[in-house]
């Protein structure tokens, strides 16, 4: 595939990795306003890097956005003319909603939305996909790309918002709670490295026992847990400080954030 991504920030440059460790590309165009972040793509013989949105265009049949939301709306009117019935449009700009990027550049072109997380690059991103009537059409193309750097779920466009509390977002809600798990272990005498070692192979393990398995996370912790024990010692312990209503709120407090944000650009 002729892949061209628009805006290769933090985002942009994960997803790029993604796809050239997974040989997703058989040739692949990077833009950005100052490519100097981008010279470690250089390696690869099918990146070429650049200035021009138009000229990525003209190369590539799959068009990745990956910029801020404020910017996407003068690209569009930029490539607008540029655009042919071959091209589809990936968009992982967060509240750019795909009514608004018909009402740029038409109902007819294949417009697909995504949301992956930065695990992107590392194979392991959730990225959720919906699409506009045009798109549906290829929306296994999109599905094609990004199972191949993770897992993919096909949603309603009104669901993206609270996807990318729970799949973008989500990533640093993790990191936060692996973080605070290490320290925990750093105070019961761990050198740091060996706590933060053992907690994400702590976590890599517990996430594989949810999908191989196939089950609850209350069936799993019923396995660890006995009468009197530590683990039940620990789990109400947390609870009582608040853990499990903490999370929860500040998923609401992501949500009602995006929200806001979503509504503003209205």
């Amino acid at each position: 595939m002729k892949i061209g991504i628009i805006g290769a920030g933090n985002l942009g440059q994960s997803i790029a990795k993604g796809i050239l460790h997974s040989d997703g590309a058989t040739s692949m165009y990077l833009s950005k306003r100052n490519t100097a972040s981008l010279e470690g793509f250089k390696k690869f013989n099918q990146v070429t890097l650049t200035t021009q949105n138009v000229t990525l265009v003209k190369h590539s049949d799959i068009l990745i956005f990956a910029v801020q939301p404020g910017q996407l709306q003068d690209i569009l009117t930029e490539i607008k003319e540029f655009l042919s019935e071959k091209h589809v449009l990936i968009s992982t700009i967060t509240g750019f909603s795909i009514q608004k990027m018909e009402a740029l550049i038409g109902h007819h072109h294949f417009i697909v939305r995504a949301m992956p997380n930065t695990a992107i690059s590392v194979g392991a991103s959730m990225t959720c996909l919906c699409a506009n009537e045009a798109g549906a059409k290829r929306i296994a193309i999109a599905k094609a790309i990004f199972d191949r750097m993770g897992k993919t779920m096909t949603i309603p466009e009104t669901k993206m918002q609270a996807a990318t509390v729970i799949g973008a977002s989500g990533i640093a809600f993790w990191m936060r709670l692996i973080r605070a798990n290490s320290q925990g272990g750093v105070q019961l005498g761990f050198e740091a490295h060996d706590a933060l070692e053992m907690v994400v192979q702590t976590a890599l393990g517990a996430a594989t026992l949810l999908q191989e398995n196939q089950s609850h996370p209350e069936a799993e912790i019923d396995l660890v847990t006995t009468p009197q024990g530590c683990t039940i010692s620990g789990l109400n312990e947390m609870e009582n400080c608040g853990l499990s209503a903490a999370f929860i709120q500040g998923i609401q407090k992501s949500f009602a954030a995006i929200s806001k944000i979503t509504q503003d650009q209205i």
